[in-house]
C-alpha cells in the first residue's frame, strides 16, 4: 500500500465492475494542473489520461485534436532497449492506441470547434494481463468529462473476446490466446461509435451479437462518468464557431445550384474530371452571387466557396436516397470494374497489381529467415514479430504534392488492418517457417485503399508459394441514413462517399467468415437489423472479388520463386543438440561451409536458410545422421568400422555403430572374422536388440531362423556413441 503523509491530497474514487473485475477511476490527486486529470486502474493496469485545450481558436479548417499514447517501460520493470535507453518515438502499437482513442472522441466536439485540444494517455503499469489500449478511449472521456473543454461525451470503451463459444468482456491476453474474436467497441450511451476487430473467419451474425453484447456492457461506465462529472467537473469555455452562411443563405445556395446543373457536374465518372468540373462550377456559381463590386466580396465568397462543400453532400445525398444512383452512375451495391495481375515484379518473392475503378494497390511479398523477424519494444508479450505487413500512401497516388515525413499514424493503422486480415489465413510456423512481410504500395487512391491492399497481398503470398489457408479479399462500405425511409448501404465507396456517409466500415474475410472489421459510426440509433444488412451486403461484395481472385489465381503457387530463399526445419532430441555443434562447434562449422545457415533453438527446433534447396537438403541430411537413433527391428546399410577375434563393428550411421557377433556372420562356422568381413566393406545388418547402457547387437536379416541367436553379453561390448 502507498504511504501518505498527513498532507497528501485524498483522491475522489469512483468504480464499476468489469467483467468480474473492478475498473476504479481517480481524480483530484495526480496532475492537478491539468483541466481534466483522471487515473484509470483495471487489476494492475493503470493509465493516466489528461485533457488540455487552448482558450483561443486557430486558423486551420479542421479541428486541431492531438492524441498521445506514451508507454512507460517501468510500466512492465523493464530499461528501453534503445541506445539511449529511453523511450522514443512511440511504437506501431502506441500509434494504434493513440488512432483507437482519437477516432470515438473526434465526433463529439461541436461543429466549428477549433480550439487546441490535447489529449494525453500515460501507461504508467500493465499487468501484461489486462491490456492498457482499450483503457485509452474510457480515460480521455473521463478527463474530458472533468475539464473546462466543451465535449458531448461521455463514452466507454470494451473488449470482447470468444473463448470455447462464450462471450467473454474484457478477456485477458492470455484468454485471447485462446479466443476466435478480438472486438473493441466504443460508444456513447444511445450509440456504437467506433469498432476494432481481428477474427478467426467468425460470421456475421456473431459480429452483431458481439457489438450488442459490448454496447449493453458498457452502460455502466457511461454512468459512472456522468457522475463524475455532476459533482467535479469544470464549467466548460465560452466559444464562438466560425462565422458561415445563414440557413436562409444556403438554403437559397442550394437552390441555385440545383438550377444550374449541380446534379450532372456530380456525376462526372472520373475522379480529377469530377473536382475539376464541380472547381469551376463552385466558383461560377460563387461569382453570380456574389458580385466583385460588392462590399466584403472576398470574405462573402470565402463563405460560399466553405459552403459548397455542405451543398454538394447534401444533393449527393439526395441523389444516393431518391434515386440509388452514385457519383460515378452505379447504384448502391455495385463494386466498380476489377482488373488484376500477378507476378508482375521479376525479384520479388511474390508481386500482384490490384486495381478496383481508380484505387489500385501493388502487393509485394518478401520471404526472410528468423532472423528478419521484428524485435518488438512495447510492454506486450511478445518480443519479436514474423509476419510484418507495411501500407504506404505517397501523395502521387491522388494527384497531389505533398512532403515526405516518415510514416504517418493513419498508414501505421491501415497496415495494421491489412495485417490483421491476413495473419489467421497463414500457414503454421511449423509448416512455414519464413518471415513474411507484405507491402502494400498505394499506387492510385480514390477510396478504400486499404481493402485494396488486403486483395492485392493476399493475391502476392499466393504468388510468392505461402500456403495460406484460404483466399482473403476486403471491401469498404457506407450508409446514408435520411431523416424518414430506410437508410441505403453503399458498397466499394469513393473517397467522397466516405466524407458524406454516416457510417465507414471496413470488412474482411474468406469464404467461411469475417477476419477483421473497422467501423466509424457517425449518427446515432443505429440498430442492429441495419447492421446486419450492411455486413450482408459487405459479404456479397467480398465474395465476388474473391471470384474474381480465384480465376487469376486459384491457389497458391507449388514452387518458391527462384530468388527466395530455402528454409529447412527439423526437430531434433534435445541431447543430440550437442552432437550437431561439435566439440567447439566443429560440426556446425563443417555444415555451414556448404553454403548454409543453421539456428538451433533450445527445444531442438534446427532451422536451415539457404539460398540454393541443394546446400539445405544435405546440411537437412547431415543433421539427420548425427541425430538419428538406431532402433529394434529397423534394418541399415551399414559399413564396417573394426574387427576384432569376437565380430565386427559395423557404423549404421555417424555416431552410431553396432557388433555383429562372430556367430551371426554367416551360416558356416567362422574361424576369422577377417575372412569373411574387412574394413569398408558394406552390409545390410538388423538391429537385434539394444541394452540399458545402449549397447547395439546385430544381425543379418538374411540369416534369421537359419542360425541361432546369440546370447546378450553379460558386461563390456559395443554401445552407441
Amino acid at each position: 500500500m502507498p504511504i501518505a503523509t498527513e498532507n497528501t491530497p485524498q483522491p475522489h474514487r469512483f468504480s464499476a465492475v468489469l467483467g468480474g473485475r473492478e475498473l476504479v477511476i481517480e481524480t483530484g490527486k495526480y496532475a492537478r494542473q491539468a483541466s481534466g486529470s483522471v487515473w484509470v486502474r483495471y487489476g494492475e493496469t493503470i493509465v493516466m489520461a489528461t485533457a488540455e485545450g487552448s482558450k483561443e481558436p486557430i486558423d486551420m479548417p479542421f479541428l486541431p485534436l492531438t492524441v498521445e499514447f506514451e508507454e512507460r517501460h517501468y510500466a512492465i520493470g523493464k530499461i528501453p532497449g534503445s541506445f539511449m535507453r529511453r523511450e522514443g518515438r512511440p511504437g506501431e502499437k502506441a500509434i494504434l492506441s493513440a488512432r483507437m482513442t482519437d477516432r470515438p472522441i473526434r465526433p463529439l466536439f461541436p461543429k466549428g470547434f477549433r480550439h487546441e485540444v490535447q489529449v494525453i494517455l500515460t501507461v504508467l503499469a500493465a499487468d501484461q494481463q489486462n491490456p492498457p489500449d482499450v483503457l485509452g478511449p474510457l480515460a480521455a472521456s473521463a478527463a474530458l468529462m472533468l475539464s473546462d473543454v466543451p465535449w458531448d461525451g461521455p463514452i466507454a470503451s470494451v473488449r470482447v473476446g470468444r473463448v470455447n463459444g462464450e462471450l467473454v468482456l474484457n478477456p485477458t491476453l492470455q484468454q485471447l490466446d485462446e479466443s476466435d474474436l478480438d472486438l473493441i467497441v466504443a460508444g456513447s450511451k444511445d450509440a456504437i461509435i467506433m469498432v476494432e476487430a481481428g477474427a478467426k473467419e467468425v460470421s456475421e451474425d456473431l459480429l452483431v451479437e458481439a457489438l450488442d453484447f459490448a454496447h449493453r456492457e458498457m452502460q455502466p461506465l457511461i454512468a459512472l462518468q456522468e457522475e463524475m462529472r455532476e459533482k467535479l467537473g469544470k464549467p466548460k469555455f465560452a466559444w464562438s464557431p466560425p462565422p458561415t452562411l445563414t440557413d436562409e443563405e444556403l438554403e437559397a445556395f442550394y437552390r441555385l445550384a440545383i438550377e444550374r446543373g449541380l446534379k450532372d457536374v456530380l456525376l462526372t465518372a472520373s475522379k480529377h474530371e469530377r473536382a475539376e468540373a464541380l472547381d469551376a462550377f463552385r466558383d461560377a456559381l460563387v461569382a453570380e452571387i456574389v458580385p466583385e463590386e460588392d462590399e466584403d466580396a472576398e470574405v462573402r465568397r470565402a463563405l460560399y466557396k466553405q459552403a459548397f462543400g455542405d451543398v454538394t453532400k447534401r444533393e449527393l445525398r439526395r441523389m444516393i436516397v431518391e434515386e440509388k444512383k452514385r457519383a460515378d452512375g452505379r447504384g448502391p451495391a455495385e463494386i466498380r470494374p476489377i482488373w488484376i495481375e500477378v507476378d508482375v515484379l521479376p525479384r520479388s518473392h511474390g508481386s500482384a497489381i490490384f486495381t478496383r475503378g481508380e484505387t489500385q494497390v501493388l502487393g509485394t511479398v518478401t520471404l526472410g529467415t528468423g532472423r528478419d523477424e521484428q524485435i518488438i519494444d512495447d510492454l506486450g508479450l511478445d518480443e519479436s514479430e514474423d509476419f510484418l505487413v507495411h501500407y504506404n500512401f505517397p501523395p502521387y497516388s491522388t494527384g497531389e504534392v505533398k512532403r515526405l515525413r516518415g510514416v504517418s499514424r493513419r498508414e501505421v493503422g491501415h497496415g495494421n488492418l491489412a495485417k490483421r486480415a491476413l495473419k489467421p489465413m497463414l500457414p503454421e510456423k511449423d509448416a512455414f517457417p519464413y518471415t513474411i512481410r507484405v507491402v502494400g504500395d498505394v499506387l492510385e487512391s480514390n477510396g478504400s485503399s486499404s481493402m485494396a491492399t488486403v486483395c492485392a497481398g493476399c493475391l502476392a503470398l499466393m504468388d510468392a508459394g505461402v500456403p495460406i489457408k484460404k483466399p482473403v479479399a476486403g471491401i469498404a462500405m457506407g450508409l446514408v441514413k435520411p431523416e424518414e425511409g430506410e437508410p441505403v448501404v453503399l458498397t466499394d465507396i469513393l473517397g467522397m462517399e466516405d466524407a458524406l456517409g454516416d457510417m465507414d466500415f471496413k470488412v474482411t474475410g474468406t469464404r467461411d467468415g469475417v477476419t477483421a472489421l473497422q467501423m466509424d459510426i457517425k449518427v446515432q440509433g443505429l440498430d442492429a437489423a441495419v447492421m446486419r444488412r450492411a455486413l450482408e451486403q459487405a459479404r456479397a461484395a467480398r465474395l465476388a472479388i474473391l471470384d474474381q481472385m480465384e480465376q487469376v489465381l486459384p491457389e497458391p503457387r507449388r514452387e518458391l520463386k527462384p530468388f527466395a530463399p530455402r528454409i529447412l526445419a527439423l526437430k531434433i532430441p534435445v541431447d543430440k543438440i550437442g552432437a550437431v555443434i561439435g566439440p567447439g562447434g566443429k560440426n556446425i562449422r563443417a555444415l555451414e561451409e556448404l553454403g548454409v545457415s543453421i539456428d538451433i533453438e533450445e527445444d531442438g527446433t534446427v532451422r536451415i536458410y539457404s539460398a540454393e534447396g541443394g546446400a539445405a537438403e544435405e546440411a537437412k541430411a547431415r543433421i539427420e545422421n548425427l541425430t538419428r537413433e538406431a532402433k529394434v527391428g529397423e534394418v541399415y546399410e551399414g559399413v564396417v568400422v573394426r574387427t576384432t577375434n569376437f565380430g565386427a563393428f559395423i557404423q549404421l550411421f555417424p555416431g552410431t555403430e553396432g557388433l555383429l557377433h562372430i556367430s551371426q556372420i554367416a551360416e558356416e562356422r567362422v574361424d576369422k572374422v577377417e575372412d569373411h568381413l574387412k574394413v569398408g566393406d558394406k552390409i545390410t545388418v538388423k538391429v537385434n536388440r539394444i541394452d540399458e547402457k545402449g549397447r547395439v547387437d546385430l544381425v543379418r536379416p538374411e540369416l534369421e531362423g537359419k542360425i541361432p541367436p546369440r546370447r546378450p553379453p553379460r558386461s563390456g561390448g559395443p554401445r552407441r556413441r
